[in-house]
């Protein structure tokens, strides 16, 4: 049974800088957030940590001009973190925090940088093969640090893990087909308009809606809801207070295709969101599948996704078994947590 990692005390960060980086999901990614809450505490607050650098890099990349000299600062900021003389941000200091506690392997962030690069490159997905090698980069290697956090280091997990990212990752394209394309973006494959009698850099350059995008669209989304049930099996091989969090990001992101689909596939003229109350009922749905293991599936990682794996288990883990008291204030915070989620119907997706 995997042991979760309880991480020792600061060395970088104070309680402000915490909260900002809290702060920065909460406001962020709704749906990131109300799955954490279901973390135990010591996890939630590196999961915290993670996305606040995950942030910090898209928007460096976007906000900072999409350059190459943004990508440079990036990696000399990423360097200083694991030095141990992280920049003079909150980001910075409580990320160095977690790269110390939890032995975080360096290629792992460093993989979510290379896909920031191909952004600024102007990346052109030819094929399914293409976005996997986009997504696994963007996505993929925070599912394999969310399970190095979790003090796991099991090939089968970590291939789940990874396939669970990009399985988000296709979400968030066919979320997203507008407002990238307005953007100058186009993460669909390319391949895959031109089976439609669509010329991608034509509909680039005049992104309307059509049903052929829908098929598109609709095409990518089965290609992700196979991988997000095949990445299920891997939350079994999670340590247990981590598995309600983890399956609950599940649903909330397999949902937003759902409402995608409710939307006649369309995503250039319309955003898909997830009621509150549907997140709520979600949240519930994952403490139920939670309680049910299942053994990882055997299945080798993706091809794209494999070098990630073999980075995670390059790395020892620094971890012992969670205390009672850990566990008795883990069940606390969960209530707490859904008497929160009952307020999820005023919260906009």
């Amino acid at each position: 049974m995997p042991l979760f990692p309880i991480p020792p005390r600061s060395e970088f960060a104070s309680d402000a800088d915490r909260a900002v980086c809290r702060a920065m999901i909460r406001t962020g990614s709704k749906s990131f957030f109300a799955a954490s809450l279901l973390l135990p505490a010591s996890v939630r607050q590196a999961a915290y940590a993670l996305y606040a650098f995950c942030r910090l890099s898209d928007d460096m990349v976007d906000v900072g001009g999409g350059s190459a000299g943004a990508i440079a600062r990036l990696r000399a900021r990423l360097a200083l973190a694991y030095d141990g003389r992280p920049a003079d941000a909150s980001v910075d200091r409580v990320f160095a925090d977690m790269v110390a506690h939890f032995a975080m392997p360096r290629a792992l962030p460093e993989a979510l940088i290379d896909g920031l690069e191909w952004d600024v490159a102007g990346v052109r997905c030819e094929d399914l093969a293409a976005v996997q090698a986009y997504a696994a980069r963007v996505a993929g290697s925070v599912g394999a640090m969310m399970t190095v956090l979790m003090g796991v280091r099991e090939h089968d997990v970590l291939a789940r893990a990874c396939e669970l990212g990009v399985a988000m990752q296709f979400t968030n394209i066919a979320r997203d087909v507008g407002e990238d394309a307005r953007n100058g973006r186009l993460y669909l494959p390319r391949s895959w308009l031109r089976d439609e009698g669509l010329d991608p850099d034509a509909w680039l350059a005049a992104p309307v809606w059509r049903p052929e995008i829908g098929r598109v669209v609709a095409r990518l989304l089965r290609e992700a809801e196979g991988l997000y049930r095949i990445a299920e099996s891997g939350i079994g091989g999670l340590p247990a207070l981590c598995r309600p969090g983890i399956f609950a990001a599940r649903h909330l992101y397999a949902e937003i295709g759902v409402q995608i689909a409710r939307n006649g596939f369309d995503s250039v003229t319309a955003r898909a969101r997830v009621p509150g109350a549907r997140k709520l009922h979600l949240m519930m749905r994952s403490l139920v599948d939670a309680a049910r293991l299942r053994q990882p599936d055997k299945n080798p990682a993706l091809a794209q996704t494999r070098y990630l794996v073999e980075a995670a288990l390059a790395a020892p883990p620094a971890t012992r078994l969670p205390r009672l008291t850990d566990r008795i204030l883990w069940v606390a915070e969960l209530f707490v947590t859904l008497q929160e989620r009952n307020r999820l119907p005023q919260i906009r997706a």
